[in-house]
Formats: structure tokens, C-alpha cells, sequence
């Protein structure tokens, strides 16, 4: 036998035979190291590395989300998680609704809790099945015991089933659109969290304890009450209530729809695409997007007629604006009003003033980057009735060059999108009766089941990534890398003013994320990123519960044919009329659109 040692005379190191020893040791990224007995879970380390304010709730282990209950056997770098991280925030959010449900359903037995939809200043509306709203006092008892709970520092504690058993658990506590989800997926075994002697199924990680549960509130509101817990941002308080008296109006219409087509979470999609019904539900969830558009320019032909001439689309990122608006200028042209499109992004200063002004700290999403005045200036003329000849920032050179002149007539109305559409700013010293703004997002009320929601920002998501792929050539990994600053902005400047807007559009679809999964799984599966990796393996393990729906019944001018392709509206352009203008705006969408900063 040869000894490798001696041919390689210069290796220091002996390889030697040992046994394995009792202990592991994990290194943290600020390269603390520490020493523990094989098997000890990953949350004693952290208990014992961070301060109790400040408690990490998950971890990443070789570009791998686990629970901070999750027992180490191996010596392993981890990054911990923590409630400020996207994924923190979202694990407390689901542990602490795990925890309501658990004392809902301690407290009163017969009743169950639906888990509705996110409110802005963080949490979740919540409506009972089958009963009258709770009490003030039943919500201080609910509120009351959360806090025994937590304070008793109970483990929650994840154990595998097979699908027989969580059948049977399911059928036993009444959630009967639970059992019919998981036997969607027929796999050999599921996970059910248990808590002080209760168990569920909950999408996603949890924390290993409730202690870590300290901020939470139970507030009361119309229909039910809102489980409170705090923004990623401040994880340590809740923020001070803000109104959102429209945006519910919107959630509770699409709640509507829902029981119109007769699927309320994705168990009964799932049935209805197997089924075939499926055909009946795009049809009826198309009208109803029709009739409300429909609705949107009967109100601004009579605002035309008060005096009206500026109409403002605002929206986030990937919420359907730009099909939105074609087919709200179709239904005007129906009713004999003339649209004019208008692109704020064409007043975006020169990119050598911009460097300027804030070197290479440029947010291309502030007010700031926007010649406000120029815009100001240029919809007060209009709305006038005087000639402007309009900007187009070119995407290409970072310059500003002269776009068409046109003027207003009498049977024409100025279309307006942008993001910041309903930013006061920009109305600043326009009368509030001469304009309109209307707010555009996906604002999706389709669970997976009672507990467990389907993000309306993960929604957006999943559509941007498609679309960057499909028509701008984007890898999947480029768009979850540019994720957090486009959400950052829309924090910033869209979302605080959502609720001024005059009227609001739902784009969410029931069905889309069934169409939307055959085109995104396989982008996201080739991502290498290691941090971009746990995001890609989130949604493709939130895809799974969906059955793929093909594209054939899909209507050619549906907000879906945006990301997806096949619109008969892509090249749609409306014509001038009266000769008022030398010629349409050169929009985004003729440009190509250009990529999002």
C-alpha cells in the first residue's frame, strides 16, 4: 500500500483515523464560534448568542431556510434570521396566528377563525364562520390569554404525519378545506405544528417558542377584528393605526367575486380546474373585471362633464397599470370620450442632473428623480385647454428630448400613469374637482386554506418574474435581487397614499397563480444565488398546492396576457383625434418599457 504521505512530501497535515466526537460547533457571521452537544437545537445557541430583544427566528444553513428548533448534528455555518429580515417577519406573522387559532380554539370550541387579508400598518383582518363578530370583552379574554401563552414560554413543536393522519386531524377540528388541500398533493407526509397540546397546518416555518411572540394586538373592526403584529422595519412595536376604509371596501368586493365563482381558497380551484369548471370561472372573473372598468368610466365621463380633464393611474410594480389603462381608454372611447396617454416616467430629469444632484445615490423611484415642476406646470396648461409640447426622456442616452404637441379638446380627457399618481405633490395647486386618481393593485383574497393567506405581494412577484423573462429577457434571479428596493419604494412613495385615491381597481384574477406557475417554476429553479435560493425554493414550495391551468381559454385583452403574452392590447395605441396633436405619446410600452431601476 502506498503511503500518499510520502509521495507528497510537502502536505504538513497527517491524515489520521478518529472517532466522532460528542460535540458539533457552529460559526455565526460575525465569526463567533460555538461548542454544543450533537443534537442540541439551534435556538439554544441563539439564546445564548443574542440579546433577548433581539432573538433570531429561523436560520439559513447552506442556502437552506430551517427552524431555529431544527437540531444540529454537524459542525455548520449559519446566518441567522431575524424578525427584520423579509422571512423573519413573515414566520412571526405566521406564529402568531398560529397561536390565535389555538386559543380561539380553546376558548370557544365551536368557533372558527378565517384569516382574511393584511392590513397597511401591519396585520391581518380576521371573521369568524358561522357567528356574530366577538365581544369587546371576548377580544380582551382571546388578547389575555395570547399573553399567558407566550409568557409561558411553550415549545412549538413540528411533527411529521402521513396523509392519513392529517386527514383525520383535519376532519376532526371541522377544517374541511384543509383535508381537501392536502390531498391535492397526495404526498407521503405532512407537517402539523402542536402548541399546549393542539395541532394545525400552517404554510411555512414557525418560531421554535412562543416567547418570542411579545408584540402582538386584537383590535376590533367592522365584521370581525384585526390581529396586529409589527412591520419589519420597528419589529419591537406595533405602528399607529393609519384609515384603510377604501382598501378594505376593495378586499371585501373581491370576497364577493369569490363566492360568486364559487372559490374561496385553492382546494376549490383545484377541484373546479380538474373538474372543468374552470372555463365558466375565467369567463365570469373576466366580466366582472369588465363590468368594473365599465363602472371606473361612467364616473369619469360625469366627472368630464363637471369639468374633470386629468385622470392619475398609480400602482405598484407588476399590478396590471399599463392593460388597466388601455382597456379603461377603450371603454371611454365607447362612451365618446377621447383619452390621451401620458407617461410620468417622460418627465424624469436628465441623468447628468440627477448625478448631480445626488451622485450615485439615485433613486430613480423618489418624486425627486421626476421634474415635478415641469409636470406641474405642463397638466395645468392642459387642463386649460392650451398647447404643451411634451417631454420623452429617452431610456437609452439618460436625456430628455422633445415628445409631441398637443392640446386638449373639449371631448378629450389626459390619462395619467405613473407611480406617483396620487401623491399630493403632485396636485399641488390643481383644484381637487378637476382631476381624478385611481389606484391599480392585485389584491388577492384567495387562501390556501382558512389560516394561511396568499401574499398579495408574492402575487406581484411571481407575475413580475414572468414578465421579466418573457419580455424583457430578465433571469429570475436578476428580479428577486431588485425585489427589496422596488417594495422599498412602494413603501415609501405609493402605499402611503393609496388611500386618497377616488376609486380603486382589483387586478387580482382567482385563477392566475395556476396559470402563472408552468412559466415561473423552471426560471426559478435555475437560480444559484445562495441567498436568491431560499426565496426561489419559498415560492416554488407555495406553487406546489396549485394545479397548472393551460392558456387556451384565456382572453387575449385579460391583465393576465401582460406578463404571460398573447395580449391583443399590447400594441394598442389610441389615435388622435380632431388633429389636436402632432401624434400618440411615445409610452413605455412602445419603447419597450424600460427596465425598472
Amino acid at each position: 500500500m502506498s503511503n500518499n504521505n510520502a509521495l507528497h512530501p510537502q502536505h504538513k497535515f497527517k491524515v489520521h483515523q478518529t472517532t466522532l466526537r460528542p460535540t458539533v460547533q457552529v460559526q455565526l457571521p460575525d465569526e463567533r464560534v460555538f461548542e454544543f452537544e450533537r443534537g442540541t437545537p439551534l435556538v439554544d445557541v441563539f439564546r445564548l448568542a443574542y440579546d433577548s430583544d433581539n432573538q433570531p427566528v429561523a436560520a439559513v444553513i447552506n442556502s437552506v431556510l430551517v427552524e431555529s428548533s431544527r437540531p444540529l448534528n454537524w459542525d455548520t455555518a449559519v446566518t441567522p434570521v431575524f424578525l427584520k429580515d423579509s422571512d423573519g417577519a413573515r414566520i412571526y406573522a405566521r406564529s402568531l396566528s398560529f397561536l390565535l387559532v389555538i386559543v380561539v380554539r380553546e376558548l370557544f370550541p365551536q368557533v372558527r377563525v378565517y384569516i382574511d387579508y393584511s392590513v397597511p400598518y401591519g396585520g391581518y383582518v380576521c371573521h369568524l364562520k358561522a357567528r356574530d363578530p366577538f365581544s369587546n370583552e371576548e377580544l380582551k379574554q382571546i388578547k389575555r390569554r395570547m399573553k399567558e401563552l407566550v409568557a409561558a414560554d411553550l415549545p412549538i413543536r413540528r411533527k411529521r404525519v402521513t396523509l392519513q393522519e392529517a386527514q383525520a386531524a383535519f376532519r376532526a377540528q371541522g377544517d374541511m378545506d384543509k383535508e381537501q388541500l392536502v390531498s391535492w398533493l397526495n404526498e407521503d407526509h405532512y407537517h402539523l405544528y402542536e402548541l399546549n397540546g393542539m395541532t394545525d397546518y400552517f404554510y411555512g416555518y414557525m418560531v421554535a417558542s412562543t416567547c418570542v411572540l411579545k408584540t402582538f394586538g386584537i383590535e376590533p373592526c367592522e365584521g370581525g377584528f384585526v390581529l396586529r403584529f409589527p412591520r419589519r422595519e420597528d419589529p419591537t412595536r406595533l405602528v399607529p393605526n393609519v384609515k384603510f376604509k377604501a382598501l378594505r371596501k376593495v378586499f371585501d368586493e373581491y370576497g364577493q367575486w369569490l363566492k360568486v365563482i364559487g372559490v374561496r381558497d385553492v382546494g376549490s380551484l383545484n377541484q373546479a380546474i380538474r373538474s372543468e369548471r374552470i372555463n365558466q370561472i375565467i369567463l365570469i372573473s373576466e366580466a366582472l373585471h369588465e363590468k368594473r372598468i365599465a363602472e371606473i368610466a361612467a364616473v369619469l365621463k360625469r366627472r368630464h362633464a363637471e369639468g374633470a380633464r386629468l385622470v392619475f393611474v398609480a400602482g405598484p410594480s407588476s399590478s396590471g397599470k399599463t392593460t388597466f389603462s388601455k382597456r379603461l381608454s377603450i371603454q371611454l372611447l365607447a362612451s365618446g370620450l377621447q383619452p390621451y396617454p401620458l407617461g410620468m416616467d417622460e418627465y424624469f430629469n436628465p441623468r447628468t442632473v440627477m448625478a448631480e444632484r445626488y451622485g450615485s445615490n439615485i433613486d430613480l423611484d423618489a418624486p425627486s428623480a421626476m421634474d415635478i415642476p415641469l409636470l406641474q406646470e405642463h397638466l395645468h396648461r392642459l387642463g386649460r385647454g392650451e398647447s404643451v409640447t411634451l417631454p420623452h426622456f429617452n431610456f437609452l442616452t439618460g436625456e430628455r428630448e422633445p415628445g409631441p404637441t398637443i392640446q386638449l379638446a373639449p371631448d378629450q380627457i389626459l390619462l395619467v400613469e405613473g407611480i406617483h399618481g396620487l401623491n399630493p405633490e403632485i396636485l399641488d395647486g390643481s383644484p381637487t374637482d378637476a382631476s381624478v386618481r385611481i389606484f391599480v393593485s392585485a389584491l388577492t383574497q384567495l387562501n390556501l386554506d382558512a389560516h394561511n393567506r396568499v401574499s398579495t405581494t408574492d402575487t406581484r412577484l411571481i407575475r413580475r418574474i414572468v414578465r421579466d423573462a418573457v419580455f424583457r429577457g430578465y433571469p429570475a434571479e436578476d428580479t428577486l435581487r431588485l425585489w427589496d428596493n422596488v417594495r422599498r419604494g412602494e413603501k415609501n412613495y405609493i402605499f402611503p397614499y393609496q388611500e386618497e385615491a377616488d376609486m380603486m381597481f382589483n387586478s387580482a384574477l382567482s385563477y392566475e397563480l395556476s396559470v402563472l406557475k408552468p412559466f415561473v417554476e423552471s426560471h426559478l429553479r435555475q437560480i444559484q444565488d445562495p441567498i436568491m435560493r431560499v426565496e426561489a425554493d419559498r415560492l416554488l414550495s407555495l406553487l406546489r398546492w396549485f394545479e397548472p391551468l393551460e392558456t387556451d381559454n384565456i382572453p387575449s385583452n385579460s391583465i393576465l396576457r401582460e406578463f404571460i403574452g398573447g395580449s391583443t392590447l399590447r400594441d394598442f395605441a389610441v389615435a388622435p383625434l380632431n388633429g389636436n396633436s402632432d401624434g400618440p405619446s411615445r409610452s413605455n410600452a412602445a419603447k419597450g418599457e424600460a427596465p425598472t431601476p
